[in-house]
């Protein structure tokens, strides 16, 4: 069984800076691509980051380019989400997910078999 703890959240105000990190375990880490989604209240999950197996390619999505980075280290089993210039439209519970098509940046929360429990991020103006 796969397991994903995520870690990181908290309050920070409008400009700040915090990083997520999320491990995992019950697998090989490497079998998987693993994304970052948020959730805020009253709207459906979306899209933050994702990256592939290797590192190798990377998306965000477009309303965190150049503010978030995604990356992982694959010899501790984490993936990171330095979460930069954060503005209160940022408040969410962000989930880290894995996504067992290992070579391939999915969008789609569908996409993903396991997820974590989240963690909130909350952005003072």
């Amino acid at each position: 069984q796969v397991q994903l703890v995520e870690s990181g959240g908290g309050l920070v105000q409008a400009g700040g800076s915090l990083r997520l990190s999320c491990v995992v375990s019950g697998d090989t880490f490497g079998r998987y691509a693993m994304g970052w989604f948020r959730q805020a209240p009253g709207k459906e999950r979306e899209f933050v980051a994702g990256i592939s197996w290797s590192g190798a390619r990377a998306n965000v999505a477009d309303s965190v380019k150049g503010r978030f980075t995604i990356s992982r280290d694959n010899a501790r089993n984490t993936v990171a989400l330095q979460m930069n210039s954060l503005k209160p439209e940022d408040t969410a519970v962000y989930y880290c997910a894995a996504d067992p098509h290992w070579s391939t940046v999915h969008r789609t929360p569908g996409e993903y078999d396991y997820w974590g429990q989240g963690t909130q991020v909350t952005v003072s103006s």
